[in-house]
């Protein structure tokens, strides 16, 4: 169990965040057709998973327009964009934004994704939706940088998971 903040107030994750140099636990998250997806539908790429709670919110938002940003920088990598929002919610808000360099993904059928990738918040008022974090893996799915963002009202260290991508 991993302890967060949000605006200055614990809140405890259901585990942490896989280690550095581990082999990324597999997923079953929906696309934006409904269709299942694991790692490995996107086998031989780096990825980067840039986890956190909604699109609604202004960070979250604000962290997928700069993963769309740097994706354009990144033709070798994939930006997973993974979260609670409903498929459709979280098509549209690209659609008006205009990304679509980014992958979004949905824990809508099951929330072992975030029991697993360690971020499932176990407390306060998001309880059952995933703390902010941002995960990379390599094109074999070792985690090459991981992130559990301390405080969810702040963005994550977008330049150390860039850097972890080499």
């Amino acid at each position: 169990m991993a302890t967060i903040t949000l605006q200055g107030k614990e809140i405890h994750t259901i585990g942490d965040v896989p280690a550095v140099g581990s082999a990324a636990p597999d997923f079953r998250l929906v696309a934006g057709d409904f269709s299942d997806r694991s790692l490995k539908d996107f086998a031989g790429k780096k990825k980067v998973l840039n986890i956190f709670i909604s699109l609604a919110t202004g960070i979250c938002a604000e962290s997928t327009r700069k993963f769309n940003q740097f994706a354009s920088e990144h033709p070798d990598t994939v930006m997973l964009m993974i979260s609670g929002d409903l498929p459709f919610a979280s098509g549209q808000f690209c659609k008006d934004e205009g990304l679509d360099n980014v992958i979004t993904l949905s824990m809508m059928r099951n929330k072992d994704f975030g029991r697993d990738y360690g971020v499932l918040m176990t407390d306060g008022p998001s309880e059952g939706l995933t703390a902010r974090a941002v995960v990379v893996l390599d094109e074999n799915d070792k985690v090459l940088h991981a992130e559990l963002v301390p405080e969810i009202a702040q963005e994550p260290d977008y330049e150390a998971a860039l850097k972890a991508l080499g």
